[in-house]
Order: C-alpha cells, then sequence, then structure tokens
C-alpha cells in the first residue's frame, strides 16, 4: 500500500502516498531500524539509481575504481562490479526510467561511463541543499515530497527525449531484449547506424547492450526468486544455459548460482 511504513528484515519502508509526479520515477525511503547493517552489490538493471542519504552517515561504495566513502550517489544501468556497504543508513532511493533520466541528470547517460557517481559531483549545490531539507525534514512524507518536487524542478523545460528513441526503448522493454538491431532501426525508417547514435546519446547505452541488459533483468529476478538456471534461460530467450552464463557473467561478475543468493538494490 502507498504510504504505508512497515519493516521488513529490519528495514522501515516509505512510499509516496500519491506517488511520484513524474513518467519514470519511482521513490521510497529507507531506514536501517533494526542496525542489520547494509552490505549489498548493485546490479544492472535498465534504470539509473540514485541514492540519497539522510544525516551524517556515510556509505562505502567499492567497485573498480576502489572504496569511496559517498553520502548520496547515482549508479548507472550498468555500474560494473559494484558493492555498497554502510551502517545506521537512512536514505530516499530513486529508480529513474530512460525517460526520466534523460529529462533530469543533466548530462548525456554516456557521461556516466557505467559507474557510481558521487551525486555531489554530478548535481553540485543543488544536492547538497536537498540532502540537508531531507535531513532536517521530520516525516518520511515530507522527504518524499521535497524529493519529488525537486525533481519536478529539473524536469521543466528540458527538452523531451526524441519519439523514435522512446518507442525503441519500449519495444525492447514490451520484447523482453528480444529484438534484432536492425529490424528496430527499420520499422522506423533508420539506417542502423542512425539508431545505434541517437538511442545511445539518449539513454546511455548502445540498443544491443540495452537489449542485453533488459534480458539479464528479467533473468536475474528469475533467478533470484529461485528458478532454475535452465529454465531461466529457456524462459528469457538465451540461446542455452551456457549462454545465460556468459551474460551473467559479464554484466554481474558472477555465476547465476551466485547470482540467486545476492540481492539488488530496488524500490
Amino acid at each position: 500500500m502507498r504510504g504505508h511504513q512497515d519493516t521488513e528484515n529490519g528495514w522501515e519502508v516509505a512510499h509516496l502516498l500519491d506517488g511520484p509526479s513524474l513518467d519514470g520515477v519511482r521513490m521510497a525511503g529507507f531506514r536501517d531500524r533494526a542496525a542489520v547493517g547494509l552490505d549489498m552489490q548493485v546490479l544492472p538493471q535498465p534504470a539509473v539509481i540514485v541514492v540519497i542519504g539522510l544525516g551524517d552517515a556515510l556509505l562505502t561504495v567499492e567497485d573498480t575504481a576502489g572504496q569511496r566513502p559517498m553520502r548520496s550517489f547515482i549508479a548507472s544501468q550498468s555500474p560494473g562490479p559494484a558493492r555498497i556497504r554502510g551502517e545506521g543508513v537512512a536514505c530516499v532511493e530513486v529508480s529513474l526510467a530512460p525517460r526520466a533520466v534523460h529529462a533530469l541528470l543533466g548530462v548525456s547517460p554516456r557521461e556516466l561511463d557505467g559507474s557510481v557517481t558521487a551525486l555531489d559531483d554530478l548535481w553540485g549545490r543543488p544536492a547538497r541543499r536537498l540532502h540537508e531539507r531531507l535531513s532536517d525534514a521530520s516525516t518520511w512524507q515530507e522527504r518524499l515530497a521535497l524529493t519529488d518536487a525537486f525533481l519536478t524542478r529539473r524536469a521543466a523545460g528540458t527538452p523531451p527525449m526524441s519519439p523514435e528513441v522512446a518507442a525503441a526503448w519500449d519495444t525492447i522493454v514490451a520484447r523482453r531484449g528480444r529484438i534484432r538491431v536492425a529490424d528496430l532501426a527499420a520499422s522506423f525508417g533508420w539506417s542502423r547506424k542512425r539508431l545505434w547514435s541517437r538511442f545511445t546519446d539518449q539513454i546511455g547505452l548502445t540498443p544491443k547492450r540495452a537489449a542485453m541488459l533488459v534480458r539479464f533483468d528479467h533473468a536475474a529476478r528469475a533467478l533470484c526468486a529461485g528458478e532454475s538456471a535452465g529454465d531461466v534461460a529457456l524462459a528469457c530467450g538465451y540461446a542455452d544455459q551456457p549462454h545465460l552464463h556468459r551474460d551473467v557473467l559479464a554484466l554481474a561478475g558472477c555465476t547465476p548460482g551466485a547470482l540467486a543468493s545476492r540481492t539488488t538494490s530496488a524500490t
């Protein structure tokens, strides 16, 4: 139920009563009520994740750049091997679908370059001001409403994603990543090269990589739900189980069996 606050595995979770104002945005508030601590692998997914920490607690981000303390961060759709650890965590987490990323990021998604980036480095003073206001707020509904208003202001006046790129992304999602790039380009009367260039600039991934990511997302959810690798490979359109193994290894840095025991960030 939207707006309901409960405790799941020691975590308090809250959602905005009326839902976010912008299309393609999901958000939730999280607090480690039971001091269980956070130790989470960040998995690739077809969304950009923004985490805005509350108070002074810092998270430790471990990725190819080493260990870095961050209060707030933004994780690209395909962040590479990355792990987040922290104690006493309280934060607002925002999930941005490609349409919302295009409007809100402030830079081309390509500039995230498969990374986890400190939010202050990307949004500067407005990000610091938002953190202060969220930390001063006394309720989850106030914090989530402040975040919603901040995002709405950022989106105002930004040019929309091109209809062809938006439709291409929607088609990839609807087909669960099972589509040839040449067929996708032809459906808009575009060359493969033109689709590749426009799509990559506005989505931050090549069409082929986006299709691979969407298919992986479905497979990862099924694996984490306890389905066998063989069944997942068949249901998600992989040529065979070794094909699934290669994609999971490339995107998550582990085997399907290891992935099944790990938790991904989600709102």
